[in-house]
């Protein structure tokens, strides 16, 4: 290897293995498999260049006789990859190596290298590249010791596997020691009544196993179902054993190369529901996988073709399944006018069922809240968290954003007399899963100019209200002020206000209607403070809710922020982007900390205890019947507090920070806690608070902790 090279570290070793598979042509035109293939000689020569960089010192200069790997060419080499297609050969390469960084190279940079081995092997060079595809087909493994050892661990993974039995409504409404959905449940609430984990043992806590993952942004949420953990990261999708980290199966996309190999991809939850697997994808899709095998069964664009398939982080929260639909919402990002969309597909096939606009259009009802501006230019409504369920009324829940472009809402439009509310941004929609329709909703904060979304978790909870045991549906948005509403009508009972914004003046008792400080109104050229910062004083992480003591756990950061207002032209405007500008800046009245934990029971408004730190809190919460809530921090610490008071008992500093939801979960009588470490958006956004914090580019890593076995 070229020790120079900043390759080396890549590709050491890519091609060292390939000759355990079989995969070669026979002749110079077809592989045996019968695929016909075609390459290009710029494409074989960009290919020479990285093996001459990369491969060429353990492989040879000519791809044989090499000191360190074996030979790539010649009637060897072709006998050893005689039996399977180009694809399997380029699923092998660009999923496995090099053994150090799996996928290292980027799809394109495979190809290439396969088309130069190819091409040195008597394929002949056309007009169209090599362009071969992921394939989840079993690979056959030639000349390795399937020894008595090697098929005892093969059968007992698949009897594994075997063993894994359909999910059911009734499961996902009510998990028994199991992570099903999101937050644990339909109702995500983030709480697990498991108890061995406790608060008189937690101390003892320690690493079951980890696993680096493929990177990406994180914001990754686990699965776990009879004994196999599920996870999503980057292009991938794994099951593993969930005792032990054993990978039983694996899921590689392939994926258009300015996604990266799905390296910025957040995608925060999986789903799964009867014999099958449902996940968004870095490119847009949604796709089905057999839960026993990883095999596809169908695969869906959600997005549409042009402007949509440019958005990277299109899907980032993720499905909830419910009456044969896959439910999940779009966020678009600053570039698409007429905002985003929540749509139901078919569990079965893929096939989309239906579609809510999150964006009202003119002519349909609210359509007349924007203020006059055409359709193009109303923004935002972004959906990037999953929905809760509720059997009972038949109704799925999802939260909406806020808009981009404040100038639509702000500025005369050309029709006047329209109300400004934005519908449904800021909202909490009430969707009936078979048809898509509206039952109800509640905008929270109308008319948002100041990047405040409700897009967060729909907690489905009860409590006493006026004395009378009442099933709510309760979220809370950036501002840290939660709403509480009757779950089958939407009618508003109660807020709960934490403190931290100074952006809403009153909240009316009756109707929930907020009244804003119109001295932070946005003003042209003017700078103003405005707290929370437009991160918020919550984001994503989600809150934890036990639902015998009625007590909610908030993480929450104290920041501030000076924003101002550019207004733009009408073209501007329809081009997409941004108008409002914020720079984070502490609290006026800080002392310093920045990352809050807050147990406030939401029957009588009366907050239990509060933890601060200096650190930035960046994962969701779990809360579990043992009396503790789990947390991981901007500082890579993961910890445990006593969820009565406050009390910190347990905490172990991971590779990363967990910007993720950690799980719990029983296999065999032994109780689990996962998080997925790995640095993501709120360790970026929160950085400038605590520069002293160092947030090491630590690789996506799955932790499994567990008790001492007995």
């Amino acid at each position: 290897m070229n020790g120079r090279n900043p390759l080396r570290r890549v590709l050491v070793g890519a091609i060292s293995c390939l000759t355990t598979f079989g995969v070669l042509a026979q002749n110079q035109s077809f592989f045996t498999g019968g695929a016909a293939v075609s390459l290009t000689e710029e494409q074989a020569s960009r290919g020479k260049v990285v093996y001459d960089n990369s491969c060429g010192s353990c492989h040879g200069a000519n791809l044989d006789n090499g000191q360190f790997g074996p030979s790539l060419r010649g009637s060897a080499f072709k006998m050893h990859w005689g039996s399977q297609s180009v694809n399997a050969l380029f699923t092998y390469i660009a999923t496995k190596m090099p053994p150090a960084a799996p996928g290292g190279l980027g799809d394109r940079a495979y190809s290439d290298v396969e088309a130069y081995i190819l091409s040195a092997n008597g394929v002949r060079a056309g007009g169209k590249e090599l362009a071969p595809t992921r394939t989840q087909s079993d690979i056959a493994v030639r000349n390795s010791n399937k020894d008595a050892t090697y098929q005892a661990v093969m059968e007992a993974r698949q009897k594994l596997l075997a063993g894994i039995t359909p999910v059911t409504e009734e499961m996902l409404q009510h998990p028994d020691g199991e992570w099903l959905v999101w937050r644990g449940s339909y109702q995500n609430l983030a709480f697990s009544p498991l108890k061995q984990i406790n608060k008189s043992n937690a101390r003892d806590l320690g690493i079951a196993w980890s696993l680096a993952l493929p990177v990406s942004g994180n914001e990754t949420t686990p699965l776990v179902h009879d004994g196999i953990l599920f996870v999503e990261s980057g292009a991938s999708i794994q099951a593993l054993n969930a005792a032990t980290g054993e990978v039983l199966w694996q899921y590689t996309r392939t994926l258009p190369e300015a996604l990266h190999n799905g390296q910025q991809s957040r995608m925060k939850n999986i789903a799964i529901f009867g014999n099958a697997l449902y996940a968004p994808t870095p490119d847009g899709h949604v796709i089905a996988l057999e839960t026993k095998t990883g095999k596809l069964i169908w695969d869906h664009a959600v997005m549409q073709e042009g402007k949509e398939g440019r958005a990277p982080f299109s899907l980032t929260g993720g499905p909830v399944v419910a009456k044969g639909k896959v439910m999940i919402g779009t966020s678009l990002g600053l570039n698409s006018g007429g905002g985003n969309y929540i749509v139901g597909l078919d569990a079965a096939t893929g096939n989309e069922a239906w579609r809510f606009n999150t964006i009202a259009k003119p002519g349909e009802p609210g359509g007349d809240s924007w203020n006059g501006a055409p359709f193009e230019q109303r923004f935002g409504g972004g959906v990037w968290t999953s929905g809760s369920y509720d059997p009972a009324r038949n109704l799925v829940y999802f939260g909406t954003g806020n808009t981009y472009d404040i100038g639509t809402l702000m500025l005369p439009q050309p029709r006047v007399g329209e109300s400004r509310d934005a519908l449904y941004t800021d909202s909490t929609l009430a969707l009936n899963p078979d048809t898509g329709k509206l039952a109800w909703h509640r905008q929270h904060m109308k008319r948002d100019v100041w990047d405040l979304d409700w897009v967060f978790e729909q907690s489905l909870l009860t409590l006493p209200v006026n004395g009378k045991p009442t099933e709510l549906v309760v979220t809370g948005g950036k501002t840290a002020i939660f709403d509480a509403m009757d779950r089958a009508t939407g009618k508003y009972l109660f807020s709960r206000d934490l403190g931290l914004q100074n952006i809403v003046t009153a909240i009316d008792p009756g109707t929930g209607e907020e009244t804003t400080n119109p001295a932070l109104e946005p003003e042209p050229g003017k700078t103003k403070l405005l707290c929370p910062n437009a991160n918020g004083a919550r984001n994503w992480p989600t809150t934890a809710f036990d639902p015998a003591s009625y007590i909610l756990y908030v993480p929450l950061v104290e920041t501030c922020a000076d924003y101002s207002w550019t207004p733009r032209s009408a073209a501007q405007i329809a081009a997409g982007g941004d108008d409002i500008h914020f720079a984070q800046k502490p609290r006026p009245d800080g002392d310093g900390k920045f990352g809050r934990l807050e147990a406030i029971n939401l029957a009588t408004g009366k907050v239990l205890w509060i933890h601060r730190q200096r650190a930035p809190l960046v994962s969701s919460l779990l809360a579990t019947g043992g009396g503790l809530v789990f947390v991981g921090a901007l500082d890579r610490f993961f910890s445990a507090y006593d969820a009565a008071s406050g009390k910190l008992l347990w905490q172990t500093q991971l590779n990363a920070a967990p910007n993720s939801s950690p799980v719990t979960y029983s296999v065999q009588g032994e109780q689990y806690v996962a998080v997925v470490a790995g640095n993501g958006f709120l360790s970026s956004a929160s950085a400038s608070l605590t520069p002293e914090v160092d947030t090491p580019a630590g690789g996506t890593t799955l932790w499994v902790f567990k008790l001492p076995s007995r």
